[in-house]
């Protein structure tokens, strides 16, 4: 009996598992730390020269600077489905046709230069192999089963839609010269799939908005010693602004808090002048990023004398999954299900990724369609090798019915 299209696809990405890894590694070894702007440029162009030996040059390519961030690169195979690349959509998320897909991956990693050479790796558990490497959960995995997925795709001889692929060099500082070209590459496409890892095997469909608030305290120099009185503490000020906006974060509303960088003073024999502090806040939606505002905004210190000033950074907005996405996600389990997989669930998470603009603008996305593994951004961070074929050929079948109107 001949199998089914979507179990030989399935088949086809055991056979080849060997040759995904093999890209995978390759692209671990070559390290690409978000601060490191020669070993960025240099992992982009490993990153092109994989994509174009196992596609072929694509019909369109544009390299955008990123100035102070890695550049971002796009790469444009056109497809051989009916309508392809002519796809419509409208505000509420109907579709008349669906022919262009992007595929959206960071390349950057949280790692510093080096951190390869003294990398620990975990021990297998029960048996189960574990790869493991700076950013090869999160996600140079994703990256690499992106490639192979089209190309699977059009190995198999069904329609493929034209896909464009987006990869960005900043989404761990949070896609400061990269967010424009997202949000320019995902109004122009009809659905957004992006590479980041599962949640132990789920799709993303929610991820918390973030921001990254500056709070500065200006207060006033004098002698510790001879005249502290005169002295108004920036460090004491900012000390008082930091326990009350701890007080701020509302966990069973998804907000959360986190003042993870402080500095400040000159000297121990001086009262500081000046501090700041770097906050991390996560919201699950746009009412409690508004609460923070006015909140952090209301916060007073002991010492009137002491100035404080907040840079309200938000990133990233709240991602949920919008009525554009949903039948994306129905898609997906329909794909999974006739792979042989008994269910693909999805999860809400807190941490945010380029998904949340596309999201954002109600446009179509899912995101987790990468690795499954563990650890993003420690040490030992890990993919199960046996996962890679099948996450493969998720994206594969999906690529093959995105050529087809999207139902919703």
């Amino acid at each position: 009996m001949t199998a089914s299209p979507a179990v030989a696809l399935t088949a086809r990405a055991q056979e080849v598992s060997s040759e995904i890894v093999t890209d995978i590694l390759t692209l671990v070894r070559h390290e690409t730390s978000s601060y490191d702007l020669p070993g960025l440029a240099a992992g982009l162009d490993l990153l092109r020269e994989l994509a174009v030996h196992r596609l072929g040059q694509p019909d369109h390519e544009h390299r955008y600077p990123g100035g102070e961030c890695g550049d971002t690169l796009t790469l444009t195979y056109t497809g051989t489905g009916t309508g392809a690349g002519t796809g419509t959509r409208t505000r509420t998320g109907t579709r008349t046709r669906t022919g262009h897909v992007a595929l959206v991956g960071h390349y950057d990693t949280v790692w510093p230069t080096g951190a390869l050479a003294g990398w620990v790796r975990p021990e297998p558990v029960d048996g189960r192999a574990k790869l493991s490497g700076p950013g090869i959960f999160d996600m140079k995995t994703g990256l690499a089963q992106g490639i192979w997925a089209l190309k699977l795709a059009r190995e198999s001889g069904a329609p493929v839609p034209t896909v464009t692929f987006l990869f960005n060099g900043d989404e761990e500082i949070g896609s400061l010269s990269s967010r424009p070209v997202i949000e320019e590459v995902a109004q122009k496409v009809d659905v957004t799939l992006v590479l980041e890892p599962t949640a132990h095997g789920a799709v993303k469909t929610a991820r918390k908005g973030s921001g990254i608030f500056q709070v500065t305290a200006t207060g006033i120099e004098a002698h510790a010693g001879l005249a502290p009185q005169d002295g108004a503490s920036a460090i004491t000020a900012l000390s008082e602004f930091v326990v009350a906006a701890a007080t701020v974060a509302a966990p069973d509303k998804g907000t959360t808090i986190n003042t993870g960088l402080i500095k400040g003073g000159s000297a121990t024999n001086v009262v500081a002048g000046q501090a700041t502090a770097s906050v991390d806040i996560r919201v699950s939606s746009a009412a409690e990023q508004d609460r923070v505002d006015v909140e952090f905004d209301a916060i007073e210190v002991s010492d009137p004398r002491v100035r404080i000033d907040i840079d309200h950074a938000w990133n990233r907005p709240p991602m949920t999954l919008n009525t554009a996405s949903a039948p994306l996600l129905d898609l997906a389990r329909e794909v999974a299900r006739e792979q042989g997989r008994d269910d693909l669930p999805d999860a809400a998470v807190g941490g945010a990724s380029d998904a949340n603009f596309v999201a954002a603008l109600g446009l179509p996305v899912l995101c987790g369609m990468g690795a499954v593994g563990d650890g993003a951004h420690a040490q030992g961070e890990f993919i199960y090798p046996d996962t890679v074929p099948a996450q493969t050929a998720l994206v594969a079948g999906l690529l093959r019915r995105l050529t087809q109107p999207l139902r919703g």
